[in-house]
């Protein structure tokens, strides 16, 4: 039986050789969760590519607990020359963690939550919204661990429609996932670089002004296909189909 992909844990620092200790709620995590043992493997990543496989040394269970590792392999995976970044309307519920920890597997680069104007979630400033927006980065952390990423995409501060489409100005291509349009993802001519910037809108749809307004600045409204996606699931969906459209899979 070939062996397990060892579980991904993130460091601060993160040595290339030698010995180094991880500590922290991550090797709480490694130690009274996973359960993890002296002789067993791990991965540590940075979170920006670098990676390390490493032979765990000794374990401290506990409160303070810490695992002392030896490092056998260390790389860098650069990011893709194509990335994609998600404006995720505010949903309701848990459905927008959702929608991070999908798009996270997915391979999403970045995550910018976006207060559409039927987003029954609102993120007010002060403590509530900054609750909100802790759960969405706690989500994406979890996300890029399970997944082995090697790069941990950023959960940005959450943006209104105007600065959302200052952000579609900027991009090499803007696409709005709408149900109703006509054209296909399949249809339309993608970059080989650059950021893709992918516009996800709220249960209720984006409102007729919204999509004037980003299609004013540059992005084309698609459809995935024939049927209608929830909005916690269709950032995913796209980007495995970006997977297989571009280069972003070789």
């Amino acid at each position: 039986m070939p062996e397990t992909t060892p579980p991904v844990f993130l460091a601060d620092t993160l040595p290339t050789t030698g010995r180094t200790t991880l500590d922290g709620e991550e090797a709480r995590h490694a130690a009274t969760v996973r359960r993890l043992r002296a002789g067993e493997h791990l991965i540590l990543s940075d979170g920006e590519g670098g990676m390390a496989r490493c032979v765990i040394d000794a374990v401290q269970a506990g409160r303070d607990a810490t695992l002392t590792l030896t490092i056998e392999e260390h790389w860098t995976e650069e990011p893709p020359a194509l990335r994609v970044l998600i404006a995720q309307a505010l949903a309701k519920g848990d459905r927008g963690e959702l929608a991070v920890e999908l798009a996270t597997e997915a391979g999403a680069d970045a995550i910018i939550p976006w207060r559409a104007t039927r987003s029954v979630a609102r993120w007010e400033q002060g403590t509530r919204g900054d609750k909100a927006l802790g759960r969405w980065r706690t989500t994406a952390r979890a996300a890029a661990k399970q997944a082995r990423r090697a790069h941990l995409p950023e959960v940005t501060e959450p943006v209104g429609t105007r600065e959302l489409t200052g952000l579609v100005q900027t991009v090499s291509r803007a696409l709005i996932l709408e149900s109703g349009i006509t054209t296909r993802l399949t249809e339309i001519a993608l970059p080989e670089q650059g950021d893709i910037l992918l516009i996800v809108g709220p249960e209720g749809g984006i409102t007729d002004e919204e999509l004037a307004t980003l299609a004013d600045a540059g992005a084309t409204a698609i459809r995935l296909g024939p049927t209608v996606l929830r909005t916690s699931t269709a950032a995913a969906v796209a980007l495995g189909a970006l997977g297989v459209l571009t280069d972003r899979w070789k």
